[in-house]
């Protein structure tokens, strides 16, 4: 079996019916309990292209705690960049050269792809071997690492099929470049 070949338009309209439904019911077979408010609307995209996350929160009604989760989360604006917008990375550390350091002003460069770390801010400054965690936590849709899809949500490294909290019909899968369904 091989994701992703694109869906047909047939194939999408089925696949939408299937959301509108499973939603419905979705609910009051998640909520069965009646532990758990309805899941609120989806927040605004952390990136305009390049590939964010939104979330969605609901929260527990009762007294005592409530079973799973209150945050789900998707991803959006799985649109390329323009060349010009430059690594998202790089613009966070960027953000960072009119604030002084130890004093001094410097020319902030991304350190990328770091085994122990990979959702924490850490920069070097240009020409100089100093390098420096500027903040605990990438933005929302950083890549966790240069060559992988996965993405830092809240500082922590999510794979990007985590970041689905529906279950998908039989037959279709879901790519960063959207529906498709499952060759055999």
């Amino acid at each position: 079996m091989e994701c992703c070949r694109r869906a047909t338009p047939g194939t999408l309209l089925l696949f939408l019916a299937f959301l509108l439904l499973s939603s419905r019911t979705a609910r009051s077979e998640e909520d069965r309990d009646g532990l758990w408010d309805a899941w609120g609307p989806w927040s605004e995209c952390s990136r305009t292209c390049g590939g964010g996350a939104s979330y969605s929160l609901r929260r527990c009604l009762s007294s005592k705690s409530c079973e799973g989760r209150n945050i789900r989360y998707r991803t959006c604006s799985n649109v390329d960049c323009p060349p010009e917008a430059g690594d998202f990375r790089a613009q966070q550390c960027s953000a960072h050269n009119d604030v002084k350091h130890h004093g001094q002003f410097y020319e902030w460069l991304p350190v990328s792809n770091d085994p122990d770390n990979p959702c924490s801010l850490k920069c070097q400054a240009k020409g100089t071997a100093l390098v420096v965690e500027l903040a605990p936590k990438v933005l929302d849709g950083t890549r966790c690492y240069t060559e992988s899809l996965d993405m830092c949500i809240s500082g922590l490294c999510q794979v990007s099929a985590d970041l689905f909290s529906f279950n998908l019909p039989r037959g279709f899968c879901f790519c960063l470049s959207g529906l498709h369904s499952l060759t055999v």
